[in-house]
């Protein structure tokens, strides 16, 4: 019987394996490169978000890390050429992108559980609670029953099916 690796090595050469490790790498590169250019902290604001015809695609998180970013430019093009030299990248544009910071995932999921914990908390005090910042409570929403006043009746129908299911989801957590 024929391991996993085996069988993926039969299907791509080890060019290909060096490549896609070479283009892991770059994109793993952005902490460092931030840090040696004096700005460690512009790596959970900003991230590599494509390498297309030559050019590195950084995109951040708020207006200010752009100017920031846009001081250090030329060094960060350098950087990557010294680094990667086998992907011949001639440019690093910088772009807005979505507003929150870019932290890893599970970092994003520790932030909104204590989050949700601390509303809990202020909730059984009496306190006023900003329910912005948690995640929408779907279970105490008052679901919409009529749906008279929707004149489309596919329109109609596929809203009444969406209901449905979310109610269904809401019963199975």
């Amino acid at each position: 019987m024929k391991t996993a690796g085996d069988i993926l090595s039969a299907i791509f050469d080890e060019r290909f394996v060096k490549k896609a490790q070479g283009y892991s790498k770059f994109f793993d590169s952005w902490t460092d490169i931030t840090a040696k250019n004096g700005i460690p902290a512009a790596a959970d604001h900003s991230r590599i978000k494509d390498l297309d015809r030559g050019i590195v695609l950084i995109e951040m998180d708020h207006p200010g890390w752009k100017q920031i970013l846009q001081t250090k430019q030329s060094k960060f093009l350098n950087d990557f050429r010294i680094r990667f030299p086998e992907l011949d990248i001639t440019g690093v544009a910088l772009m807005l992108g979505k507003s929150e910071p870019y932290k890893e995932e599970n970092d994003q999921n520790e932030i909104q559980e204590e989050k949700n914990a601390e509303i809990k908390k202020l909730s059984g005090s009496g306190q006023e609670v900003e329910l912005a910042a948690a995640e929408p409570i779907v279970k105490n929403t008052p679901a919409v029953q009529s749906f008279d006043s929707i004149e489309d009746g596919d329109f109609k129908e596929t809203l009444k099916k969406l209901g449905q299911t979310i109610a269904d989801r809401e019963k199975k957590n």
